[in-house]
């Protein structure tokens, strides 16, 4: 039997799709699209912004450290929940890298992450992050959890939550340095 033009065609199209869906090839595909189409996050109105009522939250740094959350009451904290395995969460990092290195010595960022602390470290020397990574060892606070990663939250020194934004960002715009500048400010 011989392939005509359009069998040809839905032939082309299926290596293709395979292609991205499940080839690092495509992965990488999904990253660079997932960093085309960031846009800045938004902003909670104040009405409707939730404090942290329970900061007991037990973690590890990638140094294996024990970190409380505890000791970022009453600063601007960023948090991150993310994996290397994730597109999404890869898309944004070079922003968050960007931020990091303006605001590290003004705000707390902490970036949560959901796979094993020898992928990271690998992850994060490849990429030449210096990110500050930790590890959950509990739930975090309940008003901090989302099934879907990634997962941004932006509390101001009262520990509200100003920013909660799940999916992909521009975590380096204007809009949020002006914000973390105006939360520093308070």
């Amino acid at each position: 039997m011989k392939l005509g033009k359009k069998q040809w065609l839905n032939i082309a199209l299926l290596i293709g799709v395979g292609l991205f869906l499940f080839t690092p090839v495509g992965f990488h595909a999904r990253v660079f699209v997932g960093r085309l189409l960031s846009t800045s996050a938004s902003v909670i109105k104040p009405e409707l912004q939730m404090p942290i009522e329970n900061y007991d939250w037990q973690l590890v740094n990638d140094k294996g450290q024990n970190f409380n959350f505890k000791s970022t009451k009453n600063k601007v904290v960023v948090i991150n929940f993310w994996a290397t395995w994730c597109p999404p969460c890869i898309a944004e990092m070079p922003s968050f890298q960007n931020l990091y290195d303006d605001y590290s010595d003004k705000v707390d960022f902490m970036f949560v992450a959901k796979d094993k602390a020898e992928k990271v470290s690998a992850f994060m020397i490849k990429k030449d992050y210096n990110l500050p990574v930790y590890y959950s060892k509990d739930e975090a606070p309940s008003l901090l959890t989302s099934k879907t990663i990634p997962t941004t939250y932006v509390l101001d020194k009262e520990g509200r939550i100003v920013v909660a934004e799940t999916g992909v960002a521009d975590w380096n715009s204007n809009k949020i340095r002006k914000l973390l500048d105006e939360l520093i400010r308070k």
